[in-house]
């Protein structure tokens, strides 16, 4: 009984927090629709992002008063607000969106993640990740281009210029390269080389870095572990998660990775996918390490 009253008093807060910065944000993006001038909408934007880490900073405090949690984090110590990062995490529950956040804003810009067409759709999120411009991808597979040629390379376009309007504002571009949740199925399904993480995918990151490498400060590699197991995002409201460890590397971008042609460049390709695995190889040493620690 308690923690269904701990996640009803959480799940109101969170309510209260989002639709009260959300009059702000929506009320702004009028603006920068009825105001098509790129300097106002840039001003615009920057008053977009302060208030959506305003909402982060509001979850915070909520996860603080209604959630016994120990975090663990370590993250570098010269991390730069006016700087440009890509940002890589694992993924295992929806949760980790919060978990990201907490340890990472007002310390690095606004997380911009990549996030899957249909998601626009989403009450009120929907609308503000299109405000905040995030980059939404519309992937197609292969069946779907055989029988339609003509829409080849236009998820890469997409990226392309969704990466476009990052050049003016600091921006961090933030990618799950697992494309989705990992899951014990999953994992299987794949029949991944890795012991806790799914196959990365590193073709959306390679797009970015071909529209906007030569910004990149660094790439923050973060790294996720839940050590009771993953939580689901009721557990989480409900105070179930007890602890959560966080580890979080600053690694330097290889010059001759931050341009290339992805598609066309068979060699770049294989650099940049080889330089991909050696990270996930990384990061599941690092997981088993603190699965072990337990």
């Amino acid at each position: 009984m308690k923690a269904k009253i701990t996640g009803t008093i959480a799940s109101l807060l969170l309510a209260i927090n989002t639709l009260f910065w959300a009059i702000f944000l929506f009320s702004f993006t009028l603006l920068k629709i009825v105001l098509p001038i790129p300097a106002v909408r840039k001003v615009i934007t920057a008053i977009l992002n302060w208030i959506a880490e305003s909402w982060i900073h509001g979850n915070s405090g909520w996860m603080h008063l209604t959630q016994k949690m120990d975090w663990s984090i370590e993250r570098p110590s010269n991390l730069d607000k006016k700087g440009w990062y890509f940002v890589i995490s694992n993924h295992q529950s929806w949760v980790d969106i919060l978990v990201l956040q907490h340890p990472l804003n007002g310390r690095i810009p606004l997380l911009k993640f990549f996030l899957k067409q249909e998601l626009i759709k989403v009450p009120i999120m929907g609308a503000a990740w299109w405000a905040l411009d995030f980059p939404f991808m519309k992937r197609y597979s292969k069946e779907y281009l055989e029988k339609h040629p003509e829409k080849r390379g236009q998820d890469i376009e997409t990226t392309k210029k969704a990466c476009e309007k990052f050049k003016y504002l600091p921006t961090s571009v933030m990618n799950f390269l697992e494309g989705t949740r990992f899951t014990p199925n999953k994992h299987r399904g794949q029949k991944s080389p890795y012991k806790y993480l799914l196959k990365p995918k590193a073709g959306g990151m390679a797009f970015a870095m071909s529209a906007m490498g030569d910004q990149f400060k660094s790439l923050l590699n973060v790294t996720i572990y839940y050590p009771q197991g993953i939580p689901t995002f009721w557990d989480f409201l409900q105070g179930k998660m007890e602890k959560c460890e966080v580890v979080i590397h600053e690694i330097d971008i290889p010059q001759e990775l931050r341009q290339g042609d992805y598609n066309e460049d068979e060699q770049y390709r294989l650099d940049f996918q080889q330089w991909v695995q050696d990270l996930w190889l990384e990061k599941d040493a690092l997981l088993e390490t603190l699965h072990n620690k337990q």
